[in-house]
């Protein structure tokens, strides 16, 4: 039996690599968890490393709050889709 479209995406998205920019623990960081993928990228980028701090701060302030996720914006579909030549 074939999967269907959001099936595919839930295995598809267990099977990335998740981790944090400094490859330490969230609790006692305060970063935020990101593909290895995503991360490679950003860091390679000074736009991307602004972007990836931002989404640090953010998660530190919501996680001070006692809040348990953060609306830190590297999670959107735009962000992670890559264009096609």
């Amino acid at each position: 039996m074939a999967l269907k479209k959001s099936q595919r995406s839930l295995k598809k998205w267990t099977r990335q690599k998740w981790r944090t920019p400094s490859g330490k623990k969230s609790s006692k960081t305060g970063e935020v968890y990101a593909p290895a993928a995503k991360i490679k990228r950003l860091k390679s980028t000074p736009a991307g490393r602004r972007k990836l701090a931002a989404a640090n701060r953010k998660k530190r302030e919501a996680t001070a709050k006692g809040k348990q996720h953060a609306r830190h914006g590297l999670h959107k579909k735009k962000t992670t889709r890559r264009k096609r030549k």
